[in-house]
């Protein structure tokens, strides 16, 4: 590629990490207006337990999605048994339950006359005491039940995509299964489960729905009350960048451990064929695959079936409820289209130089899926009214804050199927007279179609379930599916909140079977 390509990729990308470094100013503009005093009180109070909640949220979700994702995703691919294609779904379908739904339900079902507080005295005694759910191991459990579908799908496509004829040269020289394991499978499998593990961290680090609903005291929690508690816009604003510093250090460290685990997938290999699975491996795969999928998706699908039910037999479904729905769709569809095109540029101008200063606008592009939707809204909205004020009180203000949260989405995705780009093969179609344009079109954008699948209906399942920036945000009248939930659960008002929670999980099906008829 010439240094007139690079350089237009390279002003592409800036411009987008100059767009979603709009919250990122709002923050470092408000923390300069924090009088020393004031950080000296917060370092001296609230930071050391924010730091230590959220570090060790991070980790624990971190390892607990590493288990349930990379067992999953081992599994499905490389065992053949009855069944497969449905517990391949069952494994993303979590990923249709926003956290804070998530939180929502568990709440009731651990309730004392709840459908698991009810099986837990039933097995334990009427005296036993039912798992505490508002503490770190509650939301460990409800973060790790929504996020493990990052990792499995990054090292499902991982999986299916790697050439066998490494693991077979290994097993011709004696290598055991265990060995090929570590030494072949486990260094070929790092850049997805790195991209994954970016993924559910930045999810960790941003959450709002799950932690304010447990009220589990983390940055964005915090950050939160200080915004709309006390109206203290710049302690907020100072809470905002230790969280945006602290998700730097994690990146950094991401990359610096990643960035030499690089490897290319031949285009011509073909799929390591999957071992039948004896009925005893099948029933212990139904039984780990099933219990998975009975706490993340059944479990919570079955109560939202259950108060919807009640919720028509009442006639609280109308017309206003639909429109609901149509909201939705329109600026999760918006959003997604235009942030997989945004994040393309950014992602092959780092694959085609890889340096410190595409690594930089890498980094900077993710800053979006680290600040807590809020303030990406405020500062949205701060650069909208001092720079664009027509679109005060649009559609697009919003669009533009979605697109900013879940940018990292799109770019994650979209890197780690490059990364797997061989480098010959492009080279190659230069040779033969096409040019960047053409190389792009028929070479470049095949070969990472599907890891641009995966990131638009990421980016199309979060816009979908997003709250926090949606409420701040969105134009008179125009309410959507989380809106109507979050107000609806806060007045306890359950068969109004499930059939909105229900509709999420419906809207998203179509996106789902778009990605998944790729890997099946």
């Amino acid at each position: 590629m010439s240094w007139q390509r690079i350089n237009i990729l390279g002003g592409l990308s800036t411009v987008i990490a100059l767009l979603a470094a709009i919250p990122l100013l709002y923050v470092f503009y408000g923390s300069i207006q924090l009088p020393t005093q004031r950080w000296l009180g917060l370092w001296s109070t609230r930071l050391p337990e924010l730091l230590w909640n959220t570090l060790s949220l991070a980790i624990l979700v971190g390892a607990t999605t590493l288990i349930l994702g990379i067992s999953a995703a081992w599994l499905i691919v490389r065992r053949r048994f009855s069944g497969r294609n449905i517990a391949l779904w069952l494994m993303i379908l979590p990923l249709t339950i926003p956290t804070y739904v998530f939180a929502y339900i568990y709440t009731n079902l651990l309730e004392a006359d709840g459908w698991l507080g009810r099986s837990w005295h039933s097995l334990f005694g009427a005296a036993s005491s039912i798992p505490d759910i508002y503490s770190i191991g509650g939301v460990t459990l409800i973060l790790a039940m929504s996020s493990f579908p990052y990792i499995f799908l990054l090292v499902h496509s991982a999986l299916s995509q790697a050439n066998p004829h490494l693991e077979e040269a290994a097993r011709i020289h004696g290598a055991g299964s265990l060995s090929i394991f570590w030494q072949i499978t486990r260094p070929l499998l790092r850049p997805a489960i790195a991209a994954g593990l970016a993924l559910v961290t930045l999810h960790v680090l941003s959450d709002f729905g799950a932690v304010s609903m447990l009220r589990y005291q983390t940055f964005t929690l915090s950050i939160y009350l200080q915004m709309s508690g006390r109206f203290d816009y710049n302690a907020a604003a100072g809470l905002s960048l230790v969280l945006v510093m602290l998700a730097v250090v994690f990146l950094i460290l991401e990359r610096f451990f990643r960035k030499r685990q690089r490897y290319y997938a031949s285009g011509h290999s073909r799929q390591r064929p999957a071992r039948q699975a004896s009925p005893g491996e099948c029933l212990l795969i139904w039984g780990w695959l099933g219990l998975i999928a009975l706490f993340s998706f059944f479990l919570p699908l079955a109560w939202m079936v259950s108060w919807s039910a009640r919720a028509i037999a009442m006639d609280n479904i109308g017309p206003v409820f639909w429109s609901y729905a149509v909201n939705s769709i329109i600026l999760a569809i918006s959003a997604a289209t235009i942030a997989i095109f945004i994040a393309l540029p950014v992602g092959l101008f780092h694959h085609r130089r890889r340096n410190l200063f595409s690594l930089s606008l890498l980094q900077s592009s993710s800053i979006g899926f680290v600040l807590p939707g809020p303030v990406i809204a405020l500062g949205v909205l701060t650069f909208i009214l001092a720079q664009l004020p027509l679109l005060y009180g649009t559609l697009a203000a919003l669009v533009i804050a979605l697109i900013i949260r879940f940018l990292p989405l799109a770019i994650q995705s979209q890197e780690a199927a490059l990364q797997q780009l061989t480098p010959s093969i492009e080279q190659a179609g230069r040779v033969l007279g096409a040019n960047a344009l053409q190389n792009l079109w028929h070479i470049t954008l095949p070969m990472m179609r599907k890891g641009m699948i995966s990131a638009w209906v990421l980016v199309f399942i979060d816009a979908l379930k997003e709250l926090p920036a949606t409420l701040l945000l969105r134009p008179i009248g125009f309410d959507t599916l989380p809106v109507r939930i979050w107000i609806e659960a806060s007045e306890e008002m359950l068969e109004l909140s499930a059939p909105a929670a229900l509709m999420l999980v419906i809207a998203t099906l179509p996106a789902l079977w778009i990605m998944m008829r790729d890997k099946s």
